[in-house]
């Protein structure tokens, strides 16, 4: 199943490309947390490189892209996601700001998807 979802997450991104849309690389993004438990919503603004903990959990982003003759129209944001101190991430890929269902990170507790990025 992982493969099918990688497979549709470059798709989006070739095709976004291939139509002509510059994307350009951003110094930032905003990605939103929710804990299932609390029902807490949580929106991380980092920096590329940057790491933010949430509880038991570690989102850091290391790249957030975006079109450039639509800044605001989508966010492509490639995200590690860790939980706890374990030693494989529970996450680690693009997300999809415009469909956060097609690359989402399955976890019990937390959701994370990508807002947008930071353009100015």
């Amino acid at each position: 199943m992982r493969i099918k979802t990688m497979i549709a997450v470059c798709t989006v991104l070739f095709a976004a490309t291939a139509t002509a849309q510059e994307v350009q690389t951003a110094a930032g993004g905003t990605l939103r947390v929710l804990d299932k438990l609390t029902g807490e919503l949580t929106d991380m603004s980092l920096q590329v490189g940057e790491s933010s903990t949430l509880g038991y959990l570690q989102v850091t982003l290391n790249q957030c892209r975006f079109p450039v003759s639509n800044p605001a129209g989508d966010a492509y944001a490639e995200v590690v996601v860790r939980y706890r101190d374990a030693a494989d991430p529970v996450f680690a890929g693009w997300m999809l700001a415009s469909s956060p269902a097609l690359n989402a990170m399955d976890h019990p507790r937390y959701d994370v998807w990508a807002l947008r990025c930071m353009t100015s």
